[in-house]
Order: structure tokens, then C-alpha cells, then sequence
């Protein structure tokens, strides 16, 4: 198999594929050495994003101690009140700078697979809450935790605000549980549906009954709210806290089975290998659930790079979007463009469809998506208009297929970009003319064209050589084939 193309594969699974700046230094790389790259890039601190502001804590910044806090919030609560309104009303365009933010990371960061890795636990913990600074932070805790420990991972995004909130356990009290926050740990999280009984649902929801969100909007534990009664969750038994509750889930070897298939599905192959995974989850139990272990195992296996493997998944709408932008360096003049192409396509980054977040695979081709990405590249390079109206925020009718108002006018710039053909020509650069056909292919393909290249060079402009590049590259974008990786 041509090392181009593996290398290439490990790019596309470990990050959003090739970038033009390097594209061309990949035939000369081993994937070794690109392997050994990409976790050297993850070494570097963590960016935190910062565009939603939390304006209680700063409404309580004079006050010295929880207890004034909590005091000051009885007596003020009218004004706070206020103030988290002023929050909900900018949370709209805090969630787009977000959205905008984040898809740029993935575009330009080194640390491709950390953004990565970032994007599918992001669907793993899915968190469809329209509260800007909420999403902020659960994505801070996420990126941070991406390629460290699971389970802390699992326990800082159970104890973030965005998720207590989602799943509804700031209402669970004693005496009245929520049972819905325990569930979804347990049957999204980490065992999966079928490992765990009803009794273990109620007594779990009991455990973390006072879990709530105090007046600064952090984590906090409402001792008065939580059930102090010995409580029985798989096998063991006492007055467990929610504490207690993740620590038993991590102990359990399906905790282990359960993310690796998950990993395996996204990362390698929709096709799950038992053998494989059998190994793989044994070895990240063992580990301590070191994800970035995890990972290393399964870039450096030879049976990731084995042809089964290699272009058989679809890509997302963010990994198309952010994987055009990486080849073709453009620059969108509409900061509407990005969410306008990812709701047409299916994949708002922070509104996932549901609490399972999205299912991937063939779920993300239908008739209407499959068009609509053909279209992208064209429109982006100005060859096309957008002519589809993407479905409207659905902030409050959850799942409901209901169309909404879309401003034209975002959807009418969602073309207007900039690209910065200079540096795609300089890939090609030592190419030879006749040979150019072939190494575009190459480049932005997994896959071979299901059509001849005589038919390629009779769509493309062959009036100079940098036209026949920039048409070549703009045609083979809008083909099936790269929909794929």
C-alpha cells in the first residue's frame, strides 16, 4: 500500500486530514514519524475559551466566602435574576463566536488530535443546553480532559453545571428523586444499555441526589437536598454519594468495553473487530482508562492502516467542513458561514439531536444531505450559489422537525470567501502537467474515483496550469468518493 496513503489515513482518524502547508512533505514522512508528531503536538497547554462571561460571579466578586454569597443571593434575588437573563439573551451569539472558535482550532491547531478527540467526546457527553457560558465550560473541561484520564473525565463533566442542568439533576432532592441524570451515566456514559437494573437507576439517582449548581454557577453539593439512606448500587452497599456511584461504574470492566467499541467505531471502523476490542478495553482498564494510551495502541497497530479500514468513513459535516478548509485554505467573510453549511449538513456543534447525541455512520447521507455536500466546495469557491435553506435553531422544540425563519441574507454569504490558491498551487508545484491529475487525486482521496480521469479533465479548465489545479481540486472535492475517509 502506497505509505501516502496510510499516512494520510492516520491524519484523517487523528485529526481533520492533510494540511496544504505540509501535504506536500508526505511522501518523503513515514508514519512513524507523523505518528510520533501528533502526540508530541498534545503536549502543549490547553487553550481555555473565554467568549461567554460569567456575570453572577462577577456580581459577587467583592463578597469573601460562600456563605455571604449565598446570604447576598437570598436577599438580591430579583437582580440575579436579572443578570442571568442578560446571559440567556447573549447566549445565542456566544454560542456561535464558540462554534466559529472551536471549528478554527480543528482547522488550524497543531494539536489535531486533541480537537479530535474533543469532537467525539463532545458527541459522547452530549449537551444540547442554548446557555453559552454553560457549553463554554463543559467544552473546557472536555478538551482539557480529551486525551488524559477517563475517569476524570467522566467525573468533571458529571459535576459541570452544563450537565447537571441538561439532565435535570438540580431538581433531584431526596425524598423526590430525578432519576434521569443517573440513567444517562450509566446507559450513555459508561456501561451502556443492558449492564445495570431499574434498581440500580433509582438507587444511583439517589446517591447523587443534592448535586445542584450554587449562586456562582459551579458545582455544588446541597447537603440538606441529599439522601443520607444506605443505598444498594451493583453490589455494593452503604450511603453512597455520587462519588461513590462513578467510582463503582469505573471499576466495572464494561466501562472499559463499552468506550472502546465507541472509540473503535469513530476512530477505525463502524464494524467492530470482538478480537480487537478485547484487547484493546483490557488494556485500557488496566491502564487506568489512559485515553491517549488508548489511542497510540490503535494508530500503531499494523491492522489500523490495513486496507478494510481505509475509507470507510463517512465524515461528519464538522470533519468535511474543517477538512476542506485545512486543503483549501479560504477564509469565510461571513462568521455565519460555518453554522449555516453545519445545519444544512445536520451537525450544529452544541445541538446535538438528542441526549445520545449524533449517530453517525450512513445517518449522516440522505438525499438532501448528499447534495448539499456535493455543493460545499462549489459554493465556497464561488462556482455556485447556495440555493438550500437550512432548518432553523430548534432551541426549545427539541426533535421537532419544524422549520424555522433563516435570515436569507446569512445564507446568501454563506459563499463569500477568500481562498489562498497560491499556497494549494505550491503542493503541486514539481509536479509534472501530465502527471497533475493523478497527484490531486491522491492528495485529497482515500478512495479511487469511481469514474475515469478522461471524464476529471472533461470538467476541468485546462487553460493554464493553475486553473487546471484549482478546477481539478474543486471537482474531485464535489465527487462522493471524498466524502469518505
Amino acid at each position: 500500500m502506497d505509505n501516502r496513503l496510510k499516512i494520510q489515513h492516520l491524519l484523517w482518524r487523528a485529526g481533520f486530514g492533510p494540511k496544504h502547508i505540509n501535504s506536500f512533505q508526505l511522501k518523503n514522512s513515514t508514519v512513524k514519524e507523523t505518528l510520533n508528531n501528533i502526540f508530541s503536538a498534545t503536549q502543549k497547554p490547553v487553550k481555555k475559551f473565554n467568549v461567554a462571561k460569567n456575570l453572577v460571579a462577577e456580581y459577587f466578586s467583592n463578597e469573601s466566602n460562600l456563605e455571604s454569597i449565598n446570604k447576598k443571593a437570598k436577599q438580591n434575588r430579583g437582580e440575579i435574576n436579572s443578570i442571568k437573563m442578560q446571559m440567556r439573551q447573549a447566549s445565542k451569539e456566544d454560542l456561535k463566536t464558540l462554534n466559529n472558535l472551536w471549528v478554527n482550532e480543528m482547522i488550524n491547531n497543531d494539536d489535531q488530535l486533541r480537537e479530535k478527540m474533543s469532537l467525539f467526546w463532545h458527541g459522547h457527553f452530549a449537551c444540547r443546553l442554548p446557555a453559552g457560558y454553560y457549553q463554554q465550560e463543559l467544552l473546557n473541561i472536555i478538551r482539557q480532559n480529551a486525551l488524559g484520564n477517563f475517569g476524570d473525565l467522566l467525573i468533571a463533566v458529571s459535576k459541570s453545571p452544563a450537565m447537571l442542568s441538561f439532565l435535570n439533576n438540580d431538581k433531584n432532592r431526596k425524598k423526590s428523586p430525578n432519576e434521569n441524570f443517573a440513567r444517562e451515566v450509566m446507559e450513555l456514559f459508561t456501561m451502556g444499555r443492558g449492564h445495570y437494573s431499574e434498581t440500580d437507576v433509582k438507587e444511583a439517582a439517589r446517591a447523587f441526589t443534592g448535586w445542584s449548581v450554587n449562586p456562582l454557577l459551579e458545582f455544588d453539593v446541597r447537603e440538606f437536598l441529599h439522601d443520607n439512606g444506605e443505598k444498594k448500587f451493583l453490589g455494593h452497599t452503604g450511603n453512597l454519594s455520587g462519588d461513590d456511584v462513578l467510582n463503582i461504574l469505573l471499576q466495572q470492566k464494561q466501562t472499559a468495553k463499552f468506550i472502546t467499541e465507541k472509540i473503535y467505531r469513530y476512530f477505525v471502523n463502524e464494524k467492530i473487530n470482538d478480537e480487537r476490542i478485547k484487547f484493546l478495553s483490557e488494556k485500557f482498564y488496566n491502564s487506568n482508562y489512559n485515553i491517549s494510551g488508548l489511542m497510540m495502541e490503535i494508530f500503531s497497530s499494523e491492522w489500523f492502516y490495513d486496507q478494510e479500514n481505509i475509507g470507510v468513513k463517512i465524515k461528519s459535516p464538522v470533519e468535511l467542513i474543517a477538512g476542506i478548509r485545512r486543503m483549501m485554505p479560504l477564509t469565510p467573510r461571513s462568521e455565519s458561514a460555518q453554522i449555516i453549511f453545519q445545519k444544512i449538513l445536520g451537525q450544529v456543534l452544541f445541538f446535538p439531536p438528542n441526549v445520545a447525541g449524533w449517530p453517525g455512520g450512513t445517518n449522516w447521507i440522505d438525499s438532501s444531505t448528499l447534495m448539499a455536500r456535493l455543493q460545499v466546495p462549489r459554493v465556497w469557491a464561488g462556482k455556485e450559489i447556495l440555493k438550500l435553506i437550512p432548518k432553523g435553531d430548534d432551541d426549545v422544540d427539541m426533535g421537532k422537525e419544524e422549520r424555522r425563519k433563516v435570515n436569507k441574507g446569512d445564507v446568501k454569504r454563506a459563499g463569500d470567501s477568500e481562498i489562498e490558491w497560491d499556497k494549494v498551487y505550491a503542493i503541486f508545484e514539481k509536479v509534472n502537467r501530465e502527471d497533475l491529475a493523478d497527484a490531486i487525486s491522491s492528495s485529497f482521496l482515500q478512495v479511487p474515483l469511481s469514474f475515469s480521469k478522461d471524464i476529471l479533465n472533461k470538467y476541468t479548465d485546462s487553460q493554464s496550469r493553475q486553473n487546471f489545479i484549482s478546477s481539478s481540486i474543486i471537482q474531485i472535492m464535489s465527487t462522493p468518493e471524498y466524502q469518505v475517509c
